[in-house]
């Protein structure tokens, strides 16, 4: 019995080691983007927009909203679109986003609806889930980061 333990003890410690560490990095990957439940914006001190959906941005220039948007975008968009707007690959770096109405609609088609391709969900749509005033803030925050 004692040969027995001997031969099967170094086993049982590298497969306990190997499925720690599937585990471990399983989890890690896992929440390598944290938490990704949209998380609510704040945006009691911007003026309320109502119901109607804006076309252009209300809040371009706006430093409180630029303020709620650099916050917002890092709680909501970071994890994909990258810290400071500046991709890692995942999705579009958001930098380059065209300024003005142009860019206006552009990101608030993309944030509203989401993105879809081949019934795989690429960005999940915000609409019903974010204000469209933490959206046009988001905006107003994206044109302070804009590269050519």
């Amino acid at each position: 019995m004692t040969s027995f333990l001997k031969t099967v003890h170094p086993r049982t410690s590298i497969i306990r080691f190997a499925v720690a560490a599937t585990i471990a990095l399983g989890t890690s990957t896992a929440f390598a983007h944290g938490d990704v439940t949209p998380q609510a914006v704040d945006v009691s001190s911007l003026p309320q927009l109502g119901e109607e959906w804006r076309e252009t941005n209300p809040f371009r220039g706006n430093k409180e909203a630029i303020r709620i948007g650099d916050s917002a975008y890092n709680q909501n968009c970071a994890r994909c679109h990258g810290l400071g707007g500046i991709s890692g690959g995942i999705a579009p770096d958001l930098r380059y986003l065209p300024v003005e109405d142009e860019g206006d609609e552009i990101f608030m088609n993309r944030i509203r609806h989401g993105a879809t391709r081949d019934g795989r969900v690429y960005m999940p749509p915000f609409e019903g889930i974010l204000p469209q005033e933490a959206m046009w803030s988001i905006r107003a925050w994206l044109e302070t980061i804009h590269e050519e």
